[in-house]
């Protein structure tokens, strides 16, 4: 219904659920509705057949989470911001968590959803992902970031509680090296649940005060799950391919202490320490091309910005590919807010253009927002066109979070 009264009366309308998006996305530019979904948070159904759960998308992540783990299973969706994040805010921007390296993005992890169109219509998606019925409509609506409707309740892919999680860390002398043993990891078909490789200033930054690693080089860490036995073999094979690269080896201790302190990376006083313009240019590429839009970045920044650290890492990676959590630091920015805004998003777009121009794309997994709208029709030129022409049919009125993802504003 109040769809339907705002589409009548061109009234924008803003999806909003945890509020912890970092690129714009749920800021209500024009005014108009901003719709809490906070309210809409119950677990309606665990089906142990099909290892589904249905939920409605304002529930928050964590509660999710915890809620399926007392019937026996996990979502497997364990983001930073699992505590402070809902449902709808990762299937808004197609969310990763960090055992994403063989559970899935949520993309892979969403059966069907039920969506409320800007015009008022309930429809739902197939009850199945994988069909040949037809476009997949599932899909489109993943990601949209709020601005072809309101989803509402998604069936998500639950699994068994694992057994055995076990970790592993190498330090090695360079990023490049490192990368080369993680890319053979993932080629020969092993299934990790993570990998993450730190560059040199991220491990001596970072890694330095978390895991009291003092040592230089770049850290890899990579974990495996699921039966004790698979889980030993899988590890030996991952071990072996790493020690080709004559690494030192750090042990499964430091592996254990990284998965349990994998939060702290992201808070202070690990990270900020204000003041401070802080970023995050995540993308993702080819192996062919992952290293060349890191170097391209790093230059970018450190050749444009003499003022600003460029640090990164590599998470969630793919059999063809990974994904560069890239930052960029700059201490003691202007005092002016004008003046500090205005260096901080010179600095996104010129890092985030040289990304592009070098085989990335414009975010993984943190969406396109606001930040990043003007850069879509770059990217994908002519054929932005027919995701216009979605907006247009099922938002005539375009009343859906306007301004958003590069579509015009009221």
């Amino acid at each position: 219904k109040i769809l339907k009264i705002a589409n009548n009366y061109k009234i924008p309308v803003t999806p909003w659920g945890g509020g912890s998006g970092s690129q714009g996305g749920a800021l209500p530019i024009y005014g108009g509705i901003l719709m809490d979904m906070k309210r809409m948070n119950r677990l309606i159904e665990i089906d142990r057949e099909s290892l589904t759960a249905t939920a409605e998308t304002g529930i928050n992540m964590q509660h999710f989470e915890w809620q399926v783990n007392q019937a026996g299973f996990s979502t497997m969706h364990l983001p930073a911001s699992i505590a402070c994040a809902t449902l709808g805010g990762f299937l808004a921007h197609r969310g990763t968590g960090v055992l994403s390296t063989k559970w899935g993005k949520m993309e892979d992890i969403t059966m069907s959803l039920e969506v409320v169109t800007p015009t008022g219509e309930i429809i739902n998606t197939a009850p199945v992902p994988r069909h040949a019925s037809g476009p997949d409509l599932l899909q489109l609506f993943l990601g949209s970031e709020g601005t072809l409707g309101v989803m509402t309740k998604a069936v998500i892919k639950i699994h068994p509680l694992p057994e055995c999680r076990r970790f592993h860390a190498f330090l090695f002398k360079d990023m490049h090296e490192a990368m080369q043993a993680g890319k053979n990891i993932m080629l020969s078909r092993l299934r990790p649940s993570v990998i993450r490789l730190y560059d040199g200033p991220e491990t001596e930054k970072l890694i330095r005060r978390v895991l009291g690693i003092n040592k230089s080089g770049a850290y890899l860490v990579f974990g495996f799950d699921g039966y004790p036995e698979i889980v030993e073999i899988e590890m030996q094979k991952a071990c072996d391919i790493c020690r080709k690269q004559n690494p030192e080896d750090l042990g499964t201790e430091l592996g254990e202490l990284w998965w349990k302190e994998r939060y702290k990376f992201f808070y202070p006083p690990y990270m900020f320490h204000m003041p401070q313009a802080f970023g995050t240019l995540d993308t993702v590429a080819t192996f062919t091309n992952i290293e060349k839009v890191y170097w391209a970045m790093k230059n970018c920044v450190e050749k444009n910005f003499p003022e600003a650290q460029f640090i990164g890492h590599f998470s969630h990676w793919y059999e063809w590919g990974c994904m560069l959590y890239a930052r960029f630091i700059i201490d003691n920015p202007p005092a002016d807010p004008h003046a500090a805004a205005a260096l901080y998003n010179r600095v996104w777009d010129m890092a985030i253009r040289e990304a592009v121009k070098n085989g990335g794309l414009l975010n993984e997994h943190h969406g396109i927002g606001l930040k990043l709208g003007r850069l879509m029709k770059d990217l994908y030129g002519p054929a932005y066109g027919v995701f216009e022409k979605i907006k247009q049919a099922l938002d005539p009125q375009n009343i859906m979070n306007p301004g958003k993802m590069g579509f015009r504003g009221v």
